[in-house]
């Protein structure tokens, strides 16, 4: 099996794709990749003591999760300094792809960094709608949907009406999941409005309004491919999955045959890991440049408040997480079922957590404890 083994979901189906909890393995489409796969490329591993972790307490922690005191945790993967120090199974096993969900929408950010690094798009200022002039027209015509650059839907602010988290947003993805042109479906939008008692977000003094939007990030997808001249499972495969060695990914597919960029895209979770060391090591993997230090700063740095303790990169989660006494600054890869990938710069340490927690309450939560009362607390032991 190769890099563009893919799910195509017909609409009926598309629509169920995130309200369930399993992934939907029906309408499954393989498509072997003509490219040579590359060597595995696999990270170097340490003794979890030598990296300064308590044994014992990370045996609790698998206890813990093998008890079901964590539900549906399906993998724990830590590294730290460059190797790969725990890795715990409790479903499948280092083959088994990995359905996260939204954590594809921070590998997307990659694909643009790249695509900017290559010189494919002129920056983050670049204008959506002059590269996707084939869309037009669109409905609810307004001067300021001319203005939408990719960083607005990096940063989840455009002035788009599209909030994910509200069942009556015209622009929620469930209700693109409807329809055969998602492009379409998100340019359509209408602008959002302002209560009179609202300040309205002001991006040029780095002021912006977070509203999270799945439709965004599929159109970047679209604007990745106009730029590249490829289709993103080829882009992605060629500049950001052969490189880290990551042999297999499975994309989720729109009806009109284009890659899901704001989720489904499945992966081995050592493979998931690479994704979030390669960052941790400021975009090089074995002496190789993937992705340039100044996008790896970049997009892991605040553009957009969510809330008290939570802000937002290029479609990176910023926050710190507690430990005893201690808070850990973090930027993070974030995905239904709580599902995620985090990078502690401070510690050298990046953990993955898979999850088929699907769309259940404190999905996040839980996994947040996982961090903070045993892998963190393993280092202070």
């Amino acid at each position: 099996m190769g890099y563009r083994m893919a799910l195509r979901f017909p609409p009926f189906l598309a629509a169920l794709w995130l309200i369930g909890g399993a992934p939907l393995l029906c309408a499954q489409d393989t498509k072997p990749s003509s490219a040579p796969l590359p060597s595995r490329n696999e990270p170097a591993t340490a003794d979890a003591e030598s990296a300064g972790f308590s044994r014992a307490r990370l045996q609790a922690m698998e206890d813990a999760i093998r008890s079901e005191e964590f539900k549906k945790i399906t993998s724990v993967l830590i590294a730290r300094n460059g190797k790969l120090i725990y890795e715990s199974y409790f479903e499948g096993d280092a083959a088994t792809l990995r359905d996260t969900r939204s954590v594809t929408k921070a590998i997307t950010g990659m694909l643009v960094g790249i695509a900017i690094d290559h010189g494919r798009l002129a920056g983050v200022h670049t204008r959506v709608l002059p590269l996707l002039a084939d869309e037009r027209p669109v409905q609810n015509p307004d001067p300021r949907k001319e203005q939408i650059t990719v960083e607005d839907f990096l940063t989840m602010s455009s002035v788009l009406e599209c909030n994910d988290w509200n069942d009556s947003s015209r622009g929620n993805e469930e209700r693109m999941y409807l329809v055969e042109d998602w492009t379409q479906f998100t340019l359509d939008l209408p602008v959002r409005g302002f209560a009179s008692s609202e300040k309205k977000p002001k991006p040029e003094l780095g002021v912006r309004r977070f509203s999270y939007c799945t439709a965004g990030v599929f159109t970047l997808g679209r604007v990745l491919e106009r730029v590249t001249g490829k289709p993103v499972e080829e882009f992605a495969r060629e500049s950001l999955f052969a490189p880290l060695g990551i042999q297999e990914a499975r994309w989720v597919f729109s009806p009109l045959g284009l890659a899901q960029t704001g989720g489904g895209l499945r992966l081995a979770s050592r493979d998931l890991l690479k994704l979030g060391m390669l960052y941790a090591q400021g975009g090089r993997w074995n002496g190789r440049r993937i992705v340039s230090e100044d996008w790896v700063k970049t997009s892991t740095r605040p553009h957009a408040r969510i809330d008290d303790q939570t802000e937002y990169g290029y479609l990176w989660w910023l926050r710190a997480f507690a430990s005893g006494d201690e808070k850990h600054s973090a930027y993070y890869m974030s995905g239904n079922g709580g599902n995620k990938v985090v990078v502690f710069p401070e510690l050298a340490l990046v953990v993955v957590i898979t999850s088929t927690n699907y769309n259940t309450r404190g999905m996040h939560e839980q996994t947040d404890r996982l961090l903070s009362v045993y892998i963190l607390a393993a280092l202070e032991d």
